[in-house]
C-alpha cells in the first residue's frame, strides 16, 4: 500500500466497480503507485461505500465515482460529454445475466446490451481520451466460460433464453471485440487485451447456478496485472488466464470478428 501520489497520475476507470470482482480490481490499481481510479457504479449508495473501502485498503486520495447504467448508451454519452482530461487505463468489467429475458428501456436483451454493447460503447466513447493518454490500454474482463454466440440471434428472440447461454454468448464476443479493437487501435498505441479472472462466488455466479472457490483478490490478479505492469502495454489481441496468454478461437475467427463489430455498430 501506498500514500505518495505522483504529480500526474495515470488514470484508470475500471466499470462494475461495486461488484465483488470489479471492487477487488479497483483496489489492487489503487494500490499501485502512481494511479488514480474512477470507479464506475450504478448505485450511488454502494458507490461510496466502494470508494471509502478502497480508500481505507489503499491511502489512495486520488478517487472518485460515477453514476452510470452500462446497458444505456445515453448514460455512456453522458459520461464521456462530463469527463475531462485523459484516460490511461479502461477496464471494462461489468456484466450481468438475469435468469429471465429482460429489456431494457431502448428494447434490447439486457445482458447483449450490458456485457457486450457496454464495453463495445465505452471504448467508441473513450477512445480519444484514450488516444490523449497513450500509450494507454483496454482490458476487457471476459472468461474461460464462453461459446455459442449466434450471430443471427444475438437478443434470444429466436432461442430459448437461457442466462447461462446468454452469459457465455457475452463472454465470446468480448473476446471476439478484443481482437477487432486490438487491430483499429494500434496506430493510436493503445493496446486492447481480454482476460479470465478467476472463478468467484458472487451474485453474478450465483445467478449462473455456480459457486467459487477464489478469493476477489484472486481474481483481481490478471485484470489488474494487465492494466499496470509491462506487458500488458506491449501485447495487444490477445487473452489471457492465470497471467498467461491463452490461444484463442474465438478471435481466430476474423471474419466472424468483423461479423460482430459490424452488429454492434448498428446498434449504435
Amino acid at each position: 500500500m501506498h500514500t505518495e501520489q505522483e504529480p500526474f497520475p495515470r488514470v484508470a476507470l475500471v466499470t462494475g466497480a461495486s461488484g465483488a470482482i470489479g471492487k477487488a480490481i479497483a483496489t489492487r490499481i489503487a494500490a499501485t503507485p502512481g494511479y488514480a481510479v474512477v470507479l464506475l457504479c450504478r448505485d450511488a449508495h454502494k458507490a461510496q461505500s466502494t470508494l471509502a473501502e478502497i480508500e481505507r485498503q489503499t491511502c489512495n486520495s486520488q478517487l472518485r465515482y460515477e453514476l452510470v447504467d452500462l446497458a444505456h448508451r445515453c448514460s455512456i454519452d453522458a459520461l464521456a460529454e462530463r469527463w475531462t482530461g485523459p484516460l490511461h487505463v479502461l477496464m471494462n468489467n461489468a456484466a450481468t445475466t438475469p435468469r429471465q429475458r429482460t429489456e431494457t428501456p431502448e428494447g434490447v436483451e439486457l445482458q447483449l446490451a450490458t456485457n457486450v454493447l457496454g464495453y463495445f460503447r465505452m471504448i467508441m466513447a473513450f477512445r480519444d481520451r484514450l488516444a490523449e493518454g497513450a500509450p494507454a490500454r483496454v482490458v476487457n474482463v471476459a472468461s474461460y466460460w464462453a461459446g455459442g454466440l449466434d450471430l443471427g440471434d444475438l437478443e434470444f428472440k429466436r432461442r430459448r433464453y437461457d442466462n447461462d447461454a446468454a452469459y457465455r454468448q457475452s463472454k465470446q464476443a468480448d473476446r471476439m471485440l478484443t481482437v477487432a479493437f486490438a487491430q483499429r487501435l494500434s496506430e493510436a498505441e493503445i493496446t486492447v487485451n481480454a482476460c479470465h479472472p478467476g472463478d468467484v462466488s458472487s451474485n453474478l455466479s450465483r445467478s449462473l447456478g455456480f459457486g467459487g472457490h477464489e478469493r476477489p483478490e484472486q481474481a483481481a490478479v490478471t485484470p489488474a496485472w494487465l492494466a499496470t505492469e509491462d506487458l500488458g502495454g506491449r501485447e495487444t489481441g490477445q487473452y489471457f488466464e492465470h497471467q498467461r496468454s491463452v490461444p484463442c478461437r474465438f478471435g481466430a475467427d476474423l471474419a466472424a470478428v468483423e461479423a460482430l463489430y459490424e452488429a454492434c455498430e448498428r446498434y449504435g
